[in-house]
């Protein structure tokens, strides 16, 4: 029997985590080969690789223990990628030689997957002095669009996607540019932003005092800080950023506030990290250690819990000694601190077995309790390995148990680290899990509540055809399981869109408390909230002890969330075509492929590169919807048989995208923005930085000739929102990956539901 709960957990299982050959002939032959490579791979740093091969894959069966995507892909296979999701890059140098060697070093670590996070307030403010060129400087937010097109020009190339996080001071003069750079829809979408707010802010904050901005000790500016926090908070009311992070509760709470200082944070906010910070993440399946769900006696198997903390433990260890490090600096500060991030999913659904409801005290209390028994159990197995191989070796135990979370921790634990040390300096962790999450049934993703009950799904088959199938929460499917398909769910199951949002706070609050780094977790707000109660949801996290607070209300700049039935889940309704008056125009977003007509009108563009023999030949056939003419199909050929794999994945890649209808402009600015290594070339008289920007260039233009685009560089001719009549109510946006309107925001990251797509993630 297949140990998966459900098909779609066996689909993102082959799609991401499987190991293939180039040609997509499968290595791994199921699942249990996939845990056995892992178990392997990470077992050959020990003394007796064969007895704790074994131990490791007891752990990952039966997706008891999930290590995070990058380890459960990567190791094993040889290849030269990073198991390592997040690193914090080095602190960037206020000069312009500087700041470009960071950029450098951005790019050598998104190449291989890696997420980033980035503190911009080291940076002179817009219009300071340069001194020595006679000018004024350009800013922060110039060179965060300067790492922005790094960002796109790195996934132009094919590279495996990797986020990226920008901080900046709430003291900072730019700081106001920085807190509204995302009410242009179009700036640094490669970017999640969050504002570094210091406790001495929040004071003045509630004392209605004054703020000042400043930098090298220059006062820029003062203002009120009531008047930035409303900023701070109006900005992400409207469009969902910037996030906040506490940032001095953050170093206050760090173990190693002895011997680092702390100014960034991974994508999704779960690592606050030091310069060239790497950490590494895990996940205790909750869900998969209840025994007797939802019966009187149902509990969380206690022994299993320490028992599986233990193993995963010791295996996100020797990951710090298995992987690649993009750069030295990385390596060496993993192997200084040896800080990992072992954190739970499936929690929601554990708590639904025991009859809980997601924030009810009750909730909060037992949510509370199992983290500090998973902190309680990290520590001690962690003070074993110490015994074994050593503490990390910037361990100094007095600094180490004066500082961050060591000093609440229970006694018998600080004896015990006094005496042996401690091999992992930071141990726990709560990571956007979405992807894991599916793979290991459809459980509740990390400490959120399940987000939707069920709900249909287009999967792709083999023949290209697509098939509908319902996505069914996995504590859900336990109880139709246990006492009937049609059995009444009871009152305690509750999801994310009838939760309150002080709910979400609370119980991100009763996690926060032992875990030793941070909580990616997303606080769902109606899109009615009032400002006023909005601002309150803040307020009440900084008042009860969160590291940061990540909020998603519904809004026309990031769309709305999964429209989902609470009941019975019906399938989506097909979006209805619509024009708004005569010669309108609109841009249509379409969930399912425009249909090819019989015949299409065209054009054929022949484009000479320097230096090769044979001519591209273009061919770009156009259909029309709404009365509007509108790209369809490409076609791009050539002689030269060294063209012809990429040219025949381009013509079908491109003609995909174009006729799921909607803005499909950014193909060209993707493609223009790709630029060769060896070299670009002039042509009439402008340079092109790749035979693949050219081709970019082309469909420019024939996109200007029909219409759609209104010039070079230049957006739609009409407004490009979307206008789709769906029957049961309001959609996401679509997502760039599968088309479908399923795009959530889920863990501080916007995720496809229908394909497991993340902004966060590859």
């Amino acid at each position: 029997m297949s140990r998966f709960a459900a098909p779609i957990a066996e689909q993102i299982w082959d799609m991401k985590y499987r190991l293939k050959e180039a040609d997509d002939t499968p290595i791994d032959a199921d699942v249990e080969a996939t845990w056995r490579r892992i178990a392997r791979a990470l077992a050959e740093v020990e003394k007796e690789p064969a007895k704790w091969e074994d131990r490791f894959y007891a752990a990952l069966e039966d997706f008891q223990y999930l290590p995070a995507g990058r380890i459960t892909a990567g190791a094993g296979t040889g290849r030269a990628v990073t198991l390592f999701n997040c690193f914090v890059m080095g602190t960037i140098p206020d000069s312009m030689g500087g700041i470009f060697e960071m950029l450098k070093e951005a790019a050598l670590t998104m190449q291989q997957g890696g997420g980033i996070g980035y503190d911009f307030s080291t940076i002179r403010p817009r219009g300071a002095l340069v001194e020595g060129v006679a000018a004024d400087a350009s800013g922060p937010l110039s060179f965060m669009d300067v790492w922005d097109a790094m960002c796109r020009t790195i996934m132009s190339a094919g590279s495996r996607r990797g986020a990226m996080m920008a901080t900046m001071r709430c003291d900072h003069p730019d700081i106001e540019d920085f807190i509204s750079a995302k009410a242009d829809s179009a700036r640094l979408r490669m970017f999640n932003l969050s504002v570094l707010v210091t406790d001495p802010f929040m004071e003045a904050v509630k004392a209605d005092a004054d703020w000042q901005l400043v930098f090298g000790g220059k006062v820029y500016r003062t203002l009120k800080a009531r008047d930035l926090w409303n900023r701070i908070m109006r900005a992400t009311y409207d469009y969902a950023e910037p996030g906040v992070i506490f940032i001095d509760r953050i170093n206050a709470a760090n173990n190693l506030n002895y011997c680092e200082t702390i100014a960034a944070t991974n994508p999704c906010g779960e690592q606050p990290l030091p310069p060239y910070g790497a950490c590494l993440l895990g996940s205790v399946n909750l869900a998969r250690l209840v025994t007797h769900p939802f019966e009187d006696d149902a509990a969380l198997d206690p022994a299993r819990l320490d028992e599986i903390v233990a193993t995963a433990l010791r295996m996100m260890d020797n990951v710090v000694d298995a992987s690649r490090f993009p750069l030295e600096q990385q390596r060496a500060e993993a192997q200084n601190k040896r800080r990992i991030g072992l954190g739970v999913t499936g929690l929601a659904d554990a708590l639904l077995m025991l009859g809980l409801r997601y924030g009810s005290d009750e909730a909060a209390a037992q949510t509370e309790a199992w983290l500090k028994q998973i902190a309680r159990a990290s520590y001690l197995a962690s003070v074993e390995l110490a015994k074994e191989k050593g503490p990390f070796p910037l361990f100094e135990a007095e600094g180490y148990l004066a500082s961050g979370n060591m000093m609440q921790m229970d006694d018998d634990v600080r004896e015990a680290i006094r005496e042996h040390g401690i091999r992992n300096a930071l141990l726990t962790s709560i990571a956007p899990t979405g992807t894991i999450s599916l793979y290991a049934g459809n459980v509740s993703s990390g400490i959120e509540p399940v987000f939707a009950y069920a709900y249909t799904r287009k999967v792709l088959q083999k023949d290209g055809t697509r098939t509908e199938e319902e996505v069914v929460d996995y504590a859900v499917a336990l109880y139709r399981e246990k006492f009937g398909t049609n059995a009444e769910l009871p009152a305690h199951f509750v999801n994310a869109q009838t939760l309150s949002p002080l709910d979400h706070v609370k119980m991100q609050a009763a996690a926060q408390k032992w875990v030793d780094s941070s909580i990616s977790k997303t606080i769902n707000c109606p899109e009615d909230i009032s400002f006023e109660d909005f601002k309150d949801v803040y307020m009440k996290a900084y008042e009860t002890g969160c590291k940061g607070c990540t909020t998603y209300r519904p809004n026309d700049v990031t769309g709305s969330v999964l429209s989902v039935s609470d009941a019975e889940p019906k399938s989506a309704e097909t979006p209805v075509l619509v024009s708004e008056g005569e010669g309108s125009a609109e841009v249509v977003y379409m969930s399912e492929p425009l249909e090819r007509p019989q015949t299409l009108e065209g054009a054929t563009y022949k484009l000479k590169w320097p230096d090769s023999e044979h001519a591209i030949y273009l061919t770009i056939n156009d259909t029309v919807i709404g009365g509007r003419r509108r790209p369809f199909e490409v076609f791009i050929n050539s002689k030269n048989m060294e063209h012809f794999a990429w040219t025949v994945a381009l013509t079908r890649m491109i003609s995909a995208v174009f006729r799921r209808g909607g803005d499909v402009s950014f193909v060209v600015e993707e493609l223009k923005a790709v630029f060769d290594p060896r070299g670009g070339a002039w042509v009439k008289g402008k340079y092109i930085p790749s035979i693949l920007a050219a081709i970019g260039g082309v469909i420019e233009q024939h996109l200007i000739a029909i219409g759609f685009l209104e010039g070079e560089g230049m957006g739609l001719k009409s407004d490009p929102r979307a206008q789709v009549v769906n029957l049961d109510g309001p959609r996401g946006k679509a997502c760039p990956s599968c088309g479908q309107y399923e795009m959530r925001m889920v863990e501080g990251c916007m995720t496809c539901a229908s394909c497991g797509h993340s902004k966060c993630s590859g």
